[in-house]
């Protein structure tokens, strides 16, 4: 009997460090390559460092500058309130003179600690949060345990990057009755001057009473440059005496508060007089809540951590309560991008969380509704009607998109992916209030656009011509295959709309949706474009009439469209593509197949040392949030059998590669259904 409740002590072990292993992400290797990834609440993002106490940049959702020389907004990198530079017996910690060094992502708890011994002489965390309820601000927990007696001295920081404008930097004791609250705070003005930028910042102490000055540290104020303020603090330990304290910042915009300076204060009096134990714990329990939608691999641990990292960061860059959508690079880089909005959101990063997280979901449309002007004015300014969205958005809803590229004035099924992501979040929450004020009202704009976007031809057929489509590599083509399916797509469910909340639709919807040209090949091939000659892709474009339009629905010519197209996609380009082919020969039972592209569709893109994934095999910007959605499509669309239909989700054919043991779904839809899936 004792060996029997010992063994079952051992599984319960067991299974409880493979859980864990299941969470976390470690690196030891302090001399590799680095690639950072964020460390993000939807509303700030800090990107990782190697070095001791440093992050490498603080990205700012949703509050863009513009550059007049570039002619384009960029999402704003603010004031850097993450690094701190600490000395012990008068020598600065660096990455020269530590050893053990270990960085560990807890995807669970959105916690990153580095830890590290210096010299003889103490033992050091640092754990990085981008506190989720409190979503202007930072909290970065620190634990020093001295081998020997030592001395402390401790700089906070706030660094201003060079070109802001402006900076004013200052340190003052705010008091309340007895309440004590020091606040280091720098203000400026963004580069291109649209946005005043407020930072604060201060010390929390642990073991004693921060709020008394009697009872704390005394802190030194230095000014060090005119981009630079610091607040310090001394402390003698002697051995055994463990010293345990916080750095928290809060920043805040004209972007978001009329007086930015105010309210980033506030915040980090509200930080200061909360106690560790409360802060973190609220953030664990929202968390804990995004989390109740889950992907579970049992079997493969590998998988296990590359699915978690890449819905880790599409819960990271999104906020179900902001009416914010997410950039391809999320909160975690300005550049390639600018931070602006694209299809990655709609196509492939929606699906994926619509499932997963109804909430984020919402914020993701919404953020398109409440931009439906900019869309509209859009439209009439190129001749057309309806609504016309910009390739790349930004908190304006115009056009964002360079001058230079062709992307911005022709790359128009940008349009339909709106729409079609509108009716599926119908679909799934069955929302018919959210239908009858957001969603149709777009919708129909969108079908309208498309009647007038249309060419009429002699034989009663419609072309769409002079667009770029989701192949990139072949500008201002006739009839492309995504864009003329997007569009039927688009123009279908505007007319389900309707009759969903009793309303007469357009006919023209009707007669333009049944005849827009989807070209083919001689020998049945679907055909890309009117001028399509067999030439290399970007990446996946009439593959996507399968999935997720389900156009072309038949499964030889799934098949002959996959065999033909495959070999077709450039190294060079965006690894979505395979994504979108092991979601479909998943579906087509084809489990060796599915496995290979989906390894494909990310592996080769993965940068060290925690597999932060790069937009392409020859780059390092990361971390890449529409290859997340591709590779998170292909596990829940694919694998997981996932069909998103009228009646809401449906699960259709799941398959189970043979590497894994099984796959659990969890939190899926309105109702947190759980699918298991196993041999």
């Amino acid at each position: 009997m004792r060996k029997h409740i010992l063994l079952l002590f051992i599984l319960f072990v067991f299974n409880l460090n493979a859980q864990d292993k299941g969470w976390n992400i470690t690196t030891t290797d302090v001399n590799a390559d680095y690639t950072g990834i964020a460390i993000a609440n939807g509303r700030i993002g800090m990107l990782s460092s190697k070095a001791p106490f440093q992050i490498k940049h603080i990205v700012l959702n949703n509050v863009y500058d513009v550059d007049p020389n570039l002619e384009v907004s960029q999402i704003l990198h603010g004031m850097n309130f993450g690094n701190l530079d600490v000395y012990i017996d008068n020598e600065k910690i660096t990455q020269n003179n530590i050893s053990n060094w270990q960085q560990n992502m807890n995807m669970k708890e959105a916690a990153f600690t580095t830890s590290f011994q210096f010299k003889n002489k103490a033992k050091i965390h640092c754990t990085v949060y981008a506190l989720r309820h409190l979503q202007y601000t930072g909290y970065i927990d620190i634990k020093i345990e001295p081998l020997k007696a030592i001395d402390v001295e401790v700089f906070g920081k706030i660094i201003t990057p060079k070109n802001f404008k402006t900076p004013k930097h200052k340190f003052q004791i705010l008091k309340d009755n007895e309440t004590t609250m020091p606040i280091l705070q720098s203000v400026a003005v963004s580069p291109f001057e649209k946005h005043k930028v407020a930072t604060s910042g201060t010390f929390i102490w642990h073991n004693i009473n921060s709020s008394r000055e009697n009872q704390r540290p005394e802190l030194h104020h230095k000014i060090t440059s005119d981009y630079e303020n610091t607040l310090s603090f001394k402390k003698h330990l002697d051995k055994g005496e463990t010293l345990e304290f916080a750095w928290t910042g809060a920043e805040c915009t004209t972007k978001d508060f009329d007086d930015p300076k105010s309210e980033s204060e506030r915040m980090v009096i509200f930080n200061l007089l909360n106690s560790r134990d409360v802060l973190l714990q609220r953030h664990k329990q929202e968390w804990a809540k995004l989390w109740e939608g889950d992907i579970i691999i049992e079997g493969d641990l590998t998988s296990q951590l590359d699915v978690r990292l890449a819905l880790y960061h599409l819960y990271a860059f999104g906020r179900g309560d902001s009416n914010l959508s997410i950039a391809p690079m999320g909160l975690s880089l300005q550049v390639p991008y600018n931070g602006h909005i694209f299809w990655d959101t709609e196509l492939w990063m929606f699906p994926p969380l619509l499932v997963l997280n109804q909430d984020i979901a919402r914020s993701l449309v919404n953020y398109r509704s409440n931009l439906l002007e900019p869309a509209k004015q859009k439209a009439i300014n190129y001749g057309y009607k309806g609504a016309m969205f910009p390739w790349e958005s930004d908190d304006t809803g115009e056009e964002a998109t360079p001058p230079f590229a062709l992307t911005g004035p022709f790359e128009h099924h940008i349009t339909a992916d709106i729409g079609i992501a509108f009716w599926n979040y119908y679909r799934v929450t069955k929302n018919k209030q959210w239908l009858k004020e957001k969603g149709y009202p777009l919708m129909k704009e969108v079908a309208d656009y498309w009647v007038s976007r249309v060419t009429k031809n002699t034989d009663g057929s419609y072309s769409i011509n002079n667009v770029v489509g989701a192949n990139e590599f072949a500008p201002n083509v006739n009839d492309n295959a995504f864009t003329n399916g997007a569009a039927i797509t688009a123009l279908k469910y505007a007319i389900k709309a309707a009759k969903e909340l009793n309303l007469n639709e357009d006919k023209a919807w009707e007669d333009v949706a049944n005849n827009i040209r989807i070209l083919k090949m001689k020998d049945g091939t679907t055909k890309e474009h009117a001028n399509y000659n067999g030439d290399i892709i970007k990446q996946a474009d009439v593959n996507l009439l399968s999935y997720p339009l389900n156009i072309v629905s038949n499964q030889e010519e799934i098949v002959q469209d996959l065999k033909y197209y495959e070999p077709k996609l450039a190294i060079e380009g965006p690894a979505m593509g395979k994504s979108i082919f092991a979601v479909l020969y998943a579906r087509l039972g084809d489990a060796g197949n599915a496995f290979r592209l989906f390894k494909q569709s990310y592996q080769p893109n993965q940068q060290t040392p925690f597999g932060a994934l790069s937009e392409t095999a020859v780059s390092n910007n990361s971390y890449f949030a529409t290859g997340a959605g591709g590779m998170l499509q292909t596990v829940l669309f694919g694998f997981g059998g996932l069909h998103i239909t009228d009646n809401g989700i449906e699960q259709k054919n799941a398959i189970l590669p043979k590497q894994w043991k099984s796959l659990t779904l969890k939190g899926i839809g309105p109702d947190k259904k759980t699918f298991v899936i196993k041999p």
